[in-house]
């Protein structure tokens, strides 16, 4: 059974960092090409920022410049750094495998006051 668990969020206020997790466990397969999606409070989700399986990676215009994303391929794991936060940001992230798309976790939720 393929579980996936983000973790790291938190409150911080603007211009703060936070640094996300997300493990995915039960099929190494899975574990790659993997996305970080978003969803705020009344909206839909939104794509945040992708990395493939050899290290290619893309974000959305509004976190171009303030989020890196990164892999640990060794522990299945994917990171989203997340500095210079903005109040615009807050909404629970989640991660999700390209390969793997049915599979969601809880998400972990980000708050930045202003």
């Amino acid at each position: 059974q393929v579980q996936v668990e983000e973790s790291g969020g938190g409150s911080v206020q603007a211009g703060g960092s936070l640094r996300l997790s997300c493990a995915i466990s039960g099929s190494r397969f899975c574990a790659s090409d993997m996305s970080w999606y978003r969803q705020a409070p009344g909206k839909e989700r939104e794509f945040v920022s992708f990395i493939s399986s050899d290290g290619v990676t893309t974000y959305a215009d509004s976190v171009t410049g303030r989020f890196t994303i990164s892999q640990d391929n060794a522990k299945n794991t994917v990171y989203l750094q997340m500095n210079s936060l903005k109040p615009e940001d807050t909404a629970i992230y989640y991660c999700n495998s390209r390969r793997c798309q049915n599979y969601w976790g809880q998400g972990t939720q980000v708050t930045v006051a202003s």
